[in-house]
């Protein structure tokens, strides 16, 4: 779909019948920033900390270590491969050292990946792009500055990101005790709200000089780990947002690319497409799962999954914009290596994990079990029954619910059956659970541990 919006931007553009001219990367930029905010505070919001947390530590080498030596072997290559200079080889190795967050969401959406390999891929995802742009402008500024160098690099990054984690955490903070306390009468402008931290989490940490992008995923996590009766709604309203932004900048794209200059780099783009999914990111992945009781086939499918999307695009848009000498050699390059991600690295992922044995039973992308709201000082909530939770198979006495709730219903192929203690449950199963409002929090922890972790 996201290649389609990619020929539909072409098509439209001045090489195209559409005949648009547009050349403007200062105004790509800005769109793809403001994308790419939506798509991480979207990520965010529908992760689960009960997956993630388990694969912190692989998640963090990969979205550190992992983007510094991907862009390290493509910079090498790109380097043999085009006409340029080594600053200029890295920097086109870091505009595509990433994993693209809105290629894998999209993507863990229509599979069945097993938990612990689909937590590790979604929380790489929403951390290593902060890595990536924060590499970029370092390594723009190497290029076009004189005097500026590895240590002076090094430092630019650590520093933006320490400072972006440290202000995401206090908004997260202050964003989390908030939601707790909302009246029941906001529900109707909580999105409005919900579009208003994003832009304070991503807003004040530049200001500072940090990644706003970082703290855009860490407060999202908080925000959609926080039991609310809105999480449900916030959820769909900013999948819909976050799947816009994925349309606009495969659109700005195709709108950037003009084809009648793409057949002197086709070659060689192909050739560093090729470089960077069967070499660097295997050997990535296999330098930040060492000794981390990942097995062979774990390894293979974390190799084959570092999708390319959204992020490259935004990032070729940051070189464009200041004007570097390499930027169009560059662009189009990256045009390659996302059409060829998107078009044969996604698709062929689920496959690839049935083959290996890695797929389950169900999809393993996270749904907050918070269906409605406040009903006159309680809150229901909806547990789907998947394959492999704590009620498939149990009767409802065997759930192990506080006594301040009860099982209200269960509905079952369309029927409602209104349950017993000797109930028996099936995979499949929807329940419905009543709570008093101000036991929810404690509610949800016991609903979230039925979860399977396969």
């Amino acid at each position: 779909m996201l290649v389609a919006f990619l020929g539909l931007g072409m098509l439209l553009g001045s090489d195209g019948p559409g005949g648009i001219a547009f050349d403007d990367p200062d105004l790509a930029r800005t769109i793809g920033t403001i994308g790419l905010v939506a798509i991480l505070w979207e990520g965010g919001l529908t992760a689960s900390w009960r997956d993630i947390r388990p694969v912190v530590v692989p998640a963090a080498l990969l979205a550190t270590v992992g983007v510094v030596v991907t862009a390290g072997v493509v910079g090498l290559s790109a380097r043999a491969l085009f006409d340029l200079t080594w600053p200029e080889a890295m920097l086109l190795g870091a505009v595509v050292g990433s994993t693209d967050a809105a290629a894998v969401f999209a993507t863990l959406r229509t599979s069945n990946l097993k938990r612990r390999i689909a937590g590790l891929l979604e929380a790489e995802s929403g951390l290593n792009d902060p890595i990536a742009v924060a590499l970029t402008i370092g390594l723009i500024e190497w290029v076009t500055s004189d005097g500026y160098g590895a240590p002076d690099l090094a430092l630019a990054v650590v520093g933006t990101l320490l400072i972006g984690l440290a202000v995401g955490a206090a908004i997260a903070v202050a964003a989390a005790w908030g939601i707790r306390r909302l009246p029941s009468g906001t529900a109707p402008f909580i999105p409005v709200l919900s579009v208003a931290v994003a832009a304070i989490a991503f807003g004040l940490p530049e200001v500072l000089g940090g990644s706003g992008l970082l703290s855009v995923y860490v407060v999202a996590l908080a925000v959609g780990n926080t039991p609310s009766p809105a999480r449900r709604s916030l959820a769909a309203f900013h999948g819909g947002l976050a799947f816009l932004a994925q349309i606009a900048l495969f659109v700005t794209l195709g709108l950037l690319v003009f084809p009648s200059e793409l057949g002197g780099v086709a070659v060689p783009a192909l050739l560093l497409t090729a470089v960077l999914i069967a070499v660097a990111r295997p050997v990535a992945t296999w330098l930040c799962t060492l000794r981390l009781g990942f097995t062979r086939p774990e390894r293979i499918l974390l190799a084959w999954s570092g999708l390319r999307g959204a992020v490259p695009i935004i990032l070729a848009t940051f070189v464009l914009s200041e004007g570097v000498g390499a930027s169009d050699t560059i662009f189009n390059a990256v045009f390659f290596v996302v059409l060829v991600s998107a078009a044969i690295q996604g698709p062929l992922l689920q496959p690839l994990a049935r083959r290996l044995g890695l797929a389950g039973e169900a999809r393993a992308f996270y749904e907050p079990p918070l269906e409605i709201g406040a009903v006159g000082g309680a809150d229901i909530i909806e547990f789907s029954v998947g394959a492999g939770d704590v009620p498939a198979g149990r009767r409802v006495r065997d759930l192990g619910l506080p006594r301040t709730s009860l099982l209200a219903v269960v509905l079952r192929d369309g029927q409602a059956i209104p349950p017993r203690g000797r109930t028996g449950l099936e995979t499949g199963d929807r329940l419905y659970i009543l709570t008093r409002a101000d036991d929810l929090a404690d509610v949800e922890r016991v609903v979230e541990g039925w979860r399977s972790t396969a």
